[in-house]
């Protein structure tokens, strides 16, 4: 164990300075632009054009870094202007080259069968966050003295499982993520720390320190300690997944279960907020900022070019309409700049997230409740249960089997709909 730790210290030094030259996000390998060059002469230039103006990069985030022209797009690998490649777009869509993928479209699929409206779709089921023991160092945990924690990572694994058996009688082939409490990667937060000193020497701090003193620590964004801990759970985990979904599991679909909160600041006294909505994201809205790191900008292109916001979209609208129906919440509404709207359902955003991103077949990624509303807090009090209870004064059903029927009820949907087409 100790020699793979000093193996990945010495990766993660070789990478930050890799990232130094190549302008690339953490613990990110260095670009394989020969993923992008296989989509050569697939797509035409108004597909491409529209695409990364309304879903991708709107309000021009790819200027200076992707130049359109009319046969061809030149695309920056590096920000060194020697550095390009050329993609070439198809006359025509006639003529348009077929795109590989290991994705199929629902269409694709065959008849939908009656009882069976899932049969042939292999589903990957994404559980958002770890829980157990790390669910506080995620933030993603709290509780008042005497409850039960509010622990996103547990919650979404249960929710998990309840799709997982439902979705599995339907027909459909499915793969879950993670089937634990407990991390995928086999990075450790120690291991990390070399790394997390290079990301706080990039972001100019100083005053740097070792450890933080607590979650109240109003200072510990300023220690090696908590950036280790984010590259832990918020970059090797899900690069972990994104290997996992992608080399082994190779699914038509990806869905990922989230629950959403409003901060909550001290995670032993939790401020309750008002809100409580939902939402449903698809991959999309870089920024410019966003688009000067290279492994973004290469990801960016194999999404886009191997058409996955269509499904995306496409199963969105569904997955929302369910959601909405099963918990009667309303639209969650972007104020900032890093979403945008996309579709005809007011529920459903493009997003750029790592998750979404490096999936590289349609991912569907859900985002409802607030675990610090009270309602919602007293509904995971109450536990997971058959049938209803009275809960904080209402009869309702179990927060999570609500949740994971509303899920199934989505897909079932889309699929049953689109396999008739």
């Amino acid at each position: 164990m100790r020699v793979l730790s000093i193996f990945i210290c010495i990766l993660c030094v070789f990478a930050s300075e890799n990232a130094r030259a190549q302008q690339l996000d953490p613990l990110a390998p260095t670009p394989d632009w020969r993923r992008v060059e296989v989509f050569q002469e697939t797509m035409t230039r108004e597909e491409f054009v529209q695409l990364l103006d309304t879903v991708y990069a709107p309000g021009r985030a790819a200027a200076g870094m992707i130049e359109v022209k009319e046969n061809e797009a030149v695309i920056f690998k590096t920000l060194n202007p020697a550095e390009t490649m050329t993609l070439r777009f198809a006359k025509d869509a006639t003529s348009a080259k077929r795109a590989k993928t290991y994705w199929r479209v629902a269409m694709k699929l065959g008849a939908a069968k009656t009882k069976k409206p899932l049969a042939g779709l292999k589903l990957t089921l994404d559980a958002g966050h770890i829980g157990g023991a790390w669910g506080l160092m995620e933030e993603r945990s709290f509780a008042r003295p005497g409850d039960k924690p509010v622990q996103e990572g547990d919650m979404t694994l249960l929710v998990t499982k309840h799709v997982a058996e439902q979705a599995g009688a339907l027909g459909a082939e499915v793969t879950m993520v993670r089937s634990k409490s407990a991390p995928t990667s086999s990075f450790t937060v120690d291991a990390l720390r070399p790394q997390a000193r290079k990301e706080l020497e990039l972001l100019g701090v100083t005053d740097v320190r070792e450890n933080y003193a607590g979650p109240r620590d109003p200072l510990k964004a300023q220690t090696v300690q908590w950036q280790a801990e984010k590259l832990f759970y918020r970059v090797a985990e899900i690069r972990e997944r994104a290997r996992r979904v992608n080399e082994k599991f190779k699914p038509d679909a990806v869905v990922c279960i989230h629950f959403n909160a409003d901060d909550w600041n001290d995670p032993t006294a939790p401020v309750f907020t008002q809100r409580n909505d939902l939402h449903v994201l698809v991959h999309g809205c870089y920024s410019a900022g966003e688009l000067r790191f290279d492994d973004q900008r290469c990801e960016m292109l194999v999404k886009l070019l191997n058409r996955s916001h269509a499904e995306e979209l496409a199963a969105a609208g569904p997955m929302a309409e369910a959601l909405a129906k099963a918990t009667s919440l309303p639209p969650f509404t972007y104020t900032t700049a890093n979403a945008v709207r996309v579709g005809t359902n007011e529920a459903v955003w493009a997003r750029n997230l790592l998750a979404n991103r490096l999936y590289e077949c349609p991912v569907i990624f859900l985002e409802p409740y607030r675990m610090n509303h009270e309602e919602v807090y007293a509904r995971v009090q109450a536990g997971d249960y058959e049938g209803e209870r009275e809960v904080a004064g209402k009869i309702r059903r179990s927060i999570f089997r609500e949740y994971a029927d509303a899920v199934v009820a989505g897909l079932r949907d889309y699929y049953a709909a689109a396999r008739k087409k």
